[in-house]
């Protein structure tokens, strides 16, 4: 049987941006956005990841793909794509698969669009090229430097044309490579026969390759959302103060505070509990309003906590949940180490913009009016829906979408 097979290469060291592969954008690992784009395709059949690093291995496992370990020769600073594309597919055919179409993704574009990947496997499917690649449209004007003097490249410094007066030329995004995988073999790089392109939204088309770049990426996350990703959760956290209540406190003259929650927060953390879903409201400081609403909601409550990030992952132990499969809820700066840990960090939409900046899902609803109830909902909704593969999988399995 014939497959076509998502490889993404991924190793461990980086020169620009250390840990590149599993530094996260919009609260997900570069990895494993790659695997999510791929596997939302209605072309892929099998998601692989060639990476010579445990971490990454872990990482790509968890959000169903399929590992090959790329031996240390073959994932150094000289290593080709290609190198890592064609280890790959000797170890399929190894394992008896047949790989008819190679789609190489690259982890360092966070914003590639399935659709457009769809695109150019149906252009290799029906003949018209021997491989694909993504390109954005650009008018620009490019110079080269040469001995301290700049030179027109793709115009006439002296007869600059308007923008409606010139042919557009395409620039190269780097976010994948559609091939046929004999084509591939035979010319041992990504580039033969009859070379097309797949033209991308230019918001698609950015390339991480300097922790600056990361940052622009992180910051424009909140804006490309993809909604549709499903929640797979299996405990919920969630802050206190501004989560919970719309972070003010209302004061009396003895001194004693009071806050206003939300009566629809309180049956969505019912509906968690009655599900099976365990939830634990994790806070800085020590309240007895906070104690008062944790029994009011039947949910383990931790207090006057420094460093959340580390009782959250004590809590996820004794509840045996991975932290993969947690959502923390949160606003404010404090709440950014137990967002950088959990699989599913999520926001309320008046928070901090390096929360925001960090959260896979921004809820609409604000803090004390139905966020918690919000995320509630989706969790639940989603857990009919989700798509999972098992922990463990083998070369001769491709990823199915279950449901659960």
């Amino acid at each position: 049987m014939t497959e076509i097979v998502a490889v993404i290469p991924a190793r461990g060291g980086s020169k620009g941006v250390s840990r590149k592969n599993v530094r996260r954008v919009g609260g997900v690992p570069l990895v494993a956005r790659a695997i999510v784009a791929a596997r939302a395709t209605a072309s892929v059949d099998r998601v692989i990841v060639s990476t010579d690093d445990p971490e990454i291995a872990a990482v790509a496992e968890e959000w169903g793909a399929q590992v090959i370990h790329r031996p240390a020769e073959l994932a150094g600073d000289d290593a080709s794509s290609e190198s890592a594309l064609l280890h790959a597919m000797d170890v399929m055919e190894d394992a008896g698969m047949n790989a008819d179409i190679i789609v190489f993704l690259q982890a360092t574009s966070p914003f590639i669009d399935s659709r457009d990947i769809d695109v150019a496997v149906e252009l290799i499917r029906a003949n018209e090229h021997d491989c694909v690649f993504s390109a954005v449209e650009t008018y620009g004007f490019l110079w080269a430097a040469e001995e301290g003097a700049a030179s027109g490249i793709n115009h006439d410094p002296t007869a600059r044309l308007r923008r409606q007066d010139r042919d557009p030329q395409y620039l190269e995004t780097g976010a994948f490579y559609v091939m046929d995988a004999e084509g591939l073999r035979a010319a041992g790089h990504r580039f033969f026969g009859r070379v097309g392109m797949v033209e991308v939204a230019e918001r698609s088309a950015i390339e991480i390759d300097t922790e600056e770049q990361l940052a622009l990426a992180q910051a424009i996350a909140p804006l490309i959302r993809h909604e549709a990703d499903p929640m797979d959760v299996r405990a919920v956290v969630t802050d206190f103060d501004g989560v919970h209540t719309d972070d003010t406190v209302m004061t009396d003259a003895a001194g004693r505070e009071s806050v206003r929650v939300s009566r629809s927060d309180g049956m969505g953390i019912a509906l968690l509990r009655r599900a099976g879903i365990p939830v634990l409201i994790l806070s800085s400081e020590t309240n007895q309003v906070v104690s008062a609403r944790a029994r009011k909601l039947q949910v383990d409550v931790r207090q006057g906590v420094d460093d959340k990030a580390s009782v959250l992952r004590e809590w996820a132990d004794e509840q045996g949940v991975s932290l993969a499969h947690v959502a923390y809820i949160g606003n404010d700066i404090n709440d950014l180490g137990c967002l950088d840990v959990v699989g599913y960090p999520v926001a309320v939409p008046e928070a901090h913009p390096l929360v925001l900046a960090a959260s896979r899902v921004i809820v609409s609803r604000t803090g004390g009016h139905g966020a918690v109830r919000e995320l509630a909902d989706r969790v639940l909704r989603d857990r009919r829906s989700t798509y999972r593969v098992p922990a463990s999988v083998s070369l001769s399995t491709p990823f199915e979408r279950q449901n659960p």
